[in-house]
């Protein structure tokens, strides 16, 4: 299975994709982890949120319409929160039955409320978290979620 990550906005710092790339390394074939980055519209002085917020809900929108099918996720502030156990539980379940998972963040502003809204949210913490750290925060817990459902002594 794959988890995607979908996420508004390019150009991590090396660190970032060091932490990422560590635990992409360590999940196996059962399941795997992919960061999709979507660039951020264009913003200036002048910008409208609500307009920019709208145009990073389309371009997540068109690539969500890559993968039909697919169970997905909004990462919200929010949202359901999971125990790794939850977490692990709900990989193995998609995983068994074939399916992929898709993990939307939103760009600086948030994800639009009326995309959020179509699908069931998630939250990694009460706190508002960079999305630097979200990524790795992300990749470290499925790789935790995995080393559960395997049996791997990582998660102790």
């Amino acid at each position: 299975m794959r988890v995607r990550l979908l996420a508004l906005g390019t150009r991590m710092p090396d660190w970032v994709e060091a932490g990422v790339s560590e635990y992409q390394r360590r999940l196996t074939q059962d399941i795997r982890l992919d960061i999709e980055e979507l660039p951020l519209p264009k913003r200036g002085p002048g910008s409208d949120t609500r307009s920019l917020v709208r145009q990073e809900a389309a371009a997540l929108e068109k690539r969500l319409a890559k993968y039909p099918g697919c169970r997905t996720v909004a990462l919200e502030v929010t949202g359901r929160r999971l125990t790794t156990h939850q977490l692990s539980n709900e990989l193995g379940r998609l995983r068994d039955q074939g399916q992929d998972l898709n993990v939307l963040v939103g760009g600086p502003d948030g994800l639009c409320s009326e995309l959020s809204a179509r699908f069931p949210q998630w939250s990694l913490s009460d706190l508002t978290l960079p999305h630097p750290l979200v990524r790795i925060l992300l990749a470290e817990q499925v790789y935790r979620a995995w080393s559960l459902l395997v049996g791997h002594p990582y998660h102790r």
